[in-house]
């Protein structure tokens, strides 16, 4: 029997009030005031919509068919972000690269623009991932109330409360705060490949020495290349000896 999803209290009471400041991008961000954007306007919001989730969106992020929905009034920008978040690329990205724990930092920052509130819960939405899925866990975020009442049907989620007070400095911003994965993972990744040229140092992982291949793996790629060098010689003078036969008769 599916346990159902745990209570969380807040964390702190920042979140009971009011803040008394904001950053200039979270201020940008308030572009449909509750209407619909069209035009110019809905072109910002799906702009804004794939960096809340992909920071750097590419090419390869546009999902044109959720895009010319919204356009045509299909969905609401809630559901442009719940599309975004349950993508193949998401999974792809963030799911299958990070711990069910880690997963809901990831939705919680990009669904409700904070962090958790503590362990209780990231656990609780953690066993929510784990009984029923990825989806589940967006659906719970996207159709709270914390969610309608900040953000409503047609405005992408921002960062909140970066600016409070008792302060010198408002929070760290989520991209940097949360990198995309963690620091296991590419421990992980660097002793499964011989080496991470995507990586942001390009450093080789340890099997291989001073950058080298490991001894054997150099022996079988000499062996190779000799092989490989006597059969073109072979192909070529059997090539060279059928023209000249054919020219002599």
């Amino acid at each position: 029997m599916a346990l159902p999803l745990l209570t969380t209290p807040i964390r702190t009471q920042n979140a009971l009030v009011t803040p008394i400041g904001s950053v200039a991008d979270e201020n940008e961000r308030r572009c449909s005031e509750g209407l619909q954007p069209k035009g110019d306007a809905l072109e910002l919001v799906i702009e804004q919509a794939y960096r809340q989730v992909f920071f750097h969106p590419l090419k390869c992020d546009r999902m044109p068919m959720l895009e010319m929905q919204l356009r045509d009034g299909g969905i609401t920008v809630r559901d442009f972000m719940r599309g975004l978040l349950t993508s193949a690329r998401f999974r792809d990205g963030y799911q299958n690269t990070n711990t069910n724990y880690r997963l809901v930092d990831h939705l919680v920052s990009k669904a409700l623009g904070r962090e958790p509130h503590g362990d209780a819960e990231r656990i609780a939405l953690s066993i929510l991932v784990a009984q029923k899925g990825l989806r589940a866990a967006v659906d719970s975020l996207l159709d709270s109330d914390e969610y309608l009442n900040a953000f409503g049907d047609d405005t992408v989620p921002y960062q909140i409360n970066r600016v409070l007070a008792g302060r010198d400095r408002g929070d760290m911003p989520t991209h940097q705060r949360l990198p995309r994965y963690a620091a296991d993972w590419r421990d992980s990744s660097s002793s499964r490949f011989p080496a991470n040229p995507g990586g942001a140092s390009g450093v080789a992982s340890a099997a291989w020495g001073s950058g080298q291949p490991p001894a054997w793996a150099l022996k079988l790629w000499l062996g190779l290349g000799v092989v490989g060098g006597f059969e073109i010689l072979r192909v070529v003078i059997t090539i060279a000896g059928s023209m000249l036969g054919t020219s002599s008769n």
